[in-house]
């Protein structure tokens, strides 16, 4: 059983952090990472070409963070595959024991380091959804044909509370529920009035009963962050009074402030019933989550994984040369 699923079936409010993978062949920028988080969180996202940018595939990232013992969930977006390839590595992370895939439909390649790339989007991430819950459940790919061996993750989606219509987005989210989605990560979380009334009209919808919703979260620890956040990031509403709390403090201290804000917003969130965790968007600065985590009052760290998550077959994958 994945570790973030016995978290959930215990009623355990839940931590999943993120791992970037480098941008090149170094398997230790992931193990560095992995250590960094090891017993503190129950899972963490392995990014796939995060921004539409080329970095280490989420496949072989996932792999390294399980092999230094921390549970993977290994997204995987419509933009770089189509239907063949989505399908086949499907597959492949139910052999490697890859326990939890999240499933989405991918920033377009015009936002990254290849902006001439050809996007696929041959599936959205509703179908995604869809077709892993069928090849799960069903034993079936998507044209008809059984599979002999079925794979067995938990099956994750992504949702903005925040984004236009706000009256639209419980109901977006219910569309994936009912698609196959178990457990839902959202954009960061820095307007509570918006998001709790989505997680209200969750609860209305009864979509809280058959998905978890682990909510986002993030340090912003500098004012160049912020400004960056406030008009670059789509779909991210930064309040005036979260702007004003970290201008009104002097420069030196805007990190330590956005660090508390972030802790702040763990202990809110955990009192919103519905909330069955927090997702910490941290790349780059792993090595606060656990003062994050410390701060909020959050007890950790999580029951241990089992064995076949902290040693995996293929132990012999190594540096490139």
């Amino acid at each position: 059983m994945s570790g973030l699923r016995a978290a959930f079936e215990a009623g355990r409010f839940a931590v999943t952090a993120e791992i970037g993978p480098p941008g090149g062949a170094d398997a230790e920028a992931v193990t560095r990472k992995a250590e960094l988080l090891r017993g503190w969180v129950d899972a963490a996202n392995v990014t796939d070409n995060q921004g539409a940018n080329v970095r280490m595939s989420s496949l072989a990232g996932s792999l390294l963070a399980q092999r230094a013992g921390v549970e993977p969930v290994m997204q995987l977006t419509c933009r770089d595959r189509n239907r063949i390839a989505l399908q086949s590595d499907l597959l492949a992370a139910g052999a490697l024991s890859i326990p939890n895939v999240l499933l989405l439909t991918g920033d377009h390649p015009r936002f990254g380091d290849h902006p001439e790339a050809k996007p696929v989007f041959d599936l959205d991430g509703v179908q995604l959804v869809w077709t892993a819950r069928t090849l799960r459940d069903d034993g079936v790919l998507l044209s008809g044909k059984a599979v002999p061996a079925r794979p067995a993750w938990l099956i994750g989606t992504v949702e903005n509370p925040f984004a236009p219509p706000p009256r639209f987005r419980a109901r977006r989210l219910a569309k994936k529920v009912s698609a196959g989605a178990e457990f839902v990560q959202t954009q960061y979380v820095f307007d509570f009035e918006v998001f709790e009334r989505w997680m209200a009209d969750l609860r209305d919808l009864g979509v809280t009963d058959h998905c978890k919703v682990i909510a986002g979260v993030g340090p912003i620890r500098s004012l160049r962050a912020l400004d960056y956040m406030r008009t670059a990031v789509p779909g991210v509403h930064v309040p005036d009074e979260v702007d004003r709390r970290l201008r009104g403090v002097p420069a030196g201290r805007v990190a330590e402030e956005g660090i508390r804000m972030c802790a702040e917003a763990v202990q809110r969130l955990a009192t919103i019933p519905g909330v069955a965790g927090v997702h910490i968007m941290a790349l780059g600065f792993e090595h606060g989550v656990p003062d994050i985590l410390r701060r909020a009052g959050i007890p950790r760290p999580p029951a241990a994984l089992p064995d076949h998550h902290r040693h995996h077959p293929m132990e012999g994958i190594g540096h490139a040369r």
